[in-house]
């Protein structure tokens, strides 16, 4: 039995020999002596065509094949007469699994992406799809190797926790109670509860993750996180997968080298295995997406304060639509003037305290945190991260700033108490880097079955 894949690998190798394949049919071209398959069985971007005719015994009954059946054909591959190097001359084809009339994919047109998201069971069989997903497996595993190769604990993070990673509370909670008998009493014991407490879905596997970097030096958490935010853009879903690595040892900058390093190594690690997708998207999502990654690649990512980078913003001649401040956050449209300002990916690190997450790194001047965001052209903010607070009684004294409830977080506290250390760490939305990476531009649409306010299906 062989996959497409080892053909098209070495087609040569099979050239006038007897071979099986198994897959499904992608569009089936009949006529009344012969007929032409596109077939494809999951392994390669391309399909195989396959030509039969009437000298096959049940050659009836395979012309009357409808698109989408699985099927198993034995052959012998030839020389292809056409467009193609190689076709497959099949000498019995095999129905395994028939497809009805009312099959989704026709051949007939170009579905749209809305429409696919309504069968998205059935979206990986079409070239756009089965390219997404079979990049994000190669991103997902180069990712893993990057973490692997460098000696990094891959830590398992818990997925339903009582910490509120970035004390926002949009958390989906996680209950076993009575809903109907609460609603009526109007009242809430959580010591009643499962875990006799209030519990939720995680929004970030960090703080748990630190207390393995204190262990281990260098860890790092792949896998699903959550936000209970009602947001219907297109870079937002409710579930996402989060990479999130922490380091012992390690102040801003050494952050960002990593950063880097890592963002660069996976995209080249993409191009170099999955090029037929690649050059997909390239044609057919975003023109010139090869070689902005290439450029990503090669670049030296500029780092400057995010001081400096709201005094370019207020000195460009340019009308904005949201007025850029000091103190605050940016925008997507400076984001973007950023990014072309500097030719390239930008580290903006240095963020007020204000608008920045209670664990990060507190400044000498009192207004500033060691934080860092990574813009890159054509997409954004792609990742963030920073050096985490070390100073026991400065985390207490900025939790009790934002009234965080520190009773649940003793252990996150003691880190500080029993050999702490400079450490930092960042996290990467893996669905944001995938938008970046084949220019599809929904994360509903680089995430099998998405999650989403009034979204729940499959």
């Amino acid at each position: 039995m062989l996959d497409v894949k080892d053909i098209y690998k070495d087609y040569e190798k099979y050239l006038d020999k007897d071979i099986t394949v198994q897959g499904w049919i992608r569009s089936h071209r009949k006529q009344k002596e012969f007929g032409f398959i596109d077939f494809n069985d999951g392994t390669y971007l391309k399909n195989l065509q396959v030509v039969y005719d009437n000298t096959l015994s049940n050659f009836d009954e395979v012309s009357k094949m409808r698109l989408g059946s699985a099927i198993s054909i034995t052959g012998k591959l030839i020389k292809s007469e056409g467009t193609q190097d190689f076709e497959l001359k099949a000498s019995n084809v095999k129905l395994e699994g028939d497809s009805k009339d009312d099959y989704p994919l026709q051949s007939k047109g170009r579905p749209t992406r809305e429409f696919l998201r309504e069968i998205a069971y059935l979206r990986p069989r079409t070239n756009l799809f089965n390219a997404v997903f079979r990049v994000r497996s190669i991103a997902a595993y180069a990712i893993h190797k990057y973490f692997q190769d460098r000696g990094y604990v891959y830590f398992h993070a818990p997925i339903i926790t009582s910490s509120d990673c970035e004390g926002a509370g949009e958390m989906f909670q996680v209950t076993t109670l009575d809903l109907d008998r609460v609603a009526k009493s109007g009242k809430v014991d959580y010591s009643k509860d499962f875990f006799n407490k209030r519990a939720s879905l995680t929004v970030s596997g960090q703080l748990q993750a630190e207390t393995f970097a204190m262990a281990y030096k260098k860890t790092y958490t792949f896998g699903p996180t959550f936000r209970a935010e009602n947001s219907n853009t297109k870079y937002h879903a409710s579930e996402f997968w989060m990479i999130e690595p922490e380091i012992a040892f390690c102040d801003l900058e050494m952050d960002m080298d990593i950063m880097e390093d890592m963002l660069k190594y996976v995209v080249k690690y993409v191009l170099d295995n999955a090029k037929e997708e690649m050059e997909l998207f390239d044609k057919f999502v975003e023109k010139g997406l090869i070689e902005k990654l290439t450029k990503l690649i090669n670049s030296k990512f500029t780092r400057i304060d995010h001081e400096d980078v709201i005094t370019i913003l207020k000195k460009a001649d340019v009308k904005w639509e949201f007025e850029p401040e000091y103190g605050e956050d940016i925008a997507k449209e400076h984001e973007k003037y950023i990014t072309e300002y500097f030719k390239g990916p930008v580290f903006i690190k240095n963020w007020p305290k204000d608008i920045k997450a209670f664990y990060m790194k507190q400044n000498d001047d009192g207004k500033t945190v060691a934080a860092a965001d990574l813009e890159v052209p054509g997409a954004g903010e792609l990742m963030g991260g920073s050096q985490r607070e070390d100073d026991y009684d400065k985390l207490v004294k900025r939790m009790d700033e934002l009234k965080m409830d520190k009773s649940s977080m003793d252990w996150y506290l003691n880190l500080r108490k029993y050999g702490g250390c400079t450490h930092s760490g960042f996290g990467m939305g893996f669905e944001r880097l995938l938008i970046y990476l084949t220019g599809v531009d929904n994360i509903r649409d680089v995430i099998p079955y998405y999650r989403t306010p009034g979204n729940c299906d499959y």
